[in-house]
């Protein structure tokens, strides 16, 4: 067997090692954005951040509604996904969880009530507003997307307050 035979396999990993190590130069900046991203509350808030920037950047408000229900149902999904990301973070109960098994809604209500019963209201809300309305029908009403933004808005500043790192 020849040396150099092992050699030509081995030498497009090598490249493509050196590749990513050169895209992958870690400075204190990334690390910090890496330590934001642990953080539920923080990702709860930069999914929140996203939904309005497309509202604001897509969906084409056109006096009180939005013109393009595609991007409302997209907001209104993002939106839901940020609540659900703080509440995952605050409630800790996908812990129990067997492997590919989702939770329902039930269950953030019953964890939630649990640590706060006044808060199971506005969660009904923002599930009810962002989910069903925003997510599945795409309503175009301007005000009813502001008032479903406010509502994850105050779950996931609640979230915040009983959020334990």
């Amino acid at each position: 067997m020849k040396i150099g035979a092992g050699l030509c396999c081995f030498l497009p990993y090598f490249h493509y090692l050196c590749v990513i190590n050169s895209y992958c130069n870690i400075d204190n900046q990334s690390i910090n954005f890496m330590a934001e991203l642990k953080n539920p509350i923080h990702e709860a808030e930069r999914y929140l951040q996203n939904a309005r920037q497309m509202l604001s950047d897509k969906a084409g408000k056109d006096g009180d509604y939005y013109s393009d229900r595609k991007y409302v149902k997209i907001a209104g999904h993002t939106a839901w996904c940020g609540v659900l990301v703080a509440l995952d973070g605050v409630l800790g109960i996908k812990a129990g969880l067997k492997r590919k098994q989702r939770l329902e809604f039930k269950d953030y209500q019953e964890a939630v009530s649990k640590i706060d019963n006044k808060m199971n209201r506005p969660l009904l809300n923002s599930y009810e507003t962002l989910h069903k309305v925003l997510g599945y029908d795409g309503n175009l009403r301007y005000k009813i997307v502001q008032d479903g933004l406010e509502e994850a808005q105050n779950i996931i500043d609640w979230a915040n307050k009983h959020y334990q790192n």
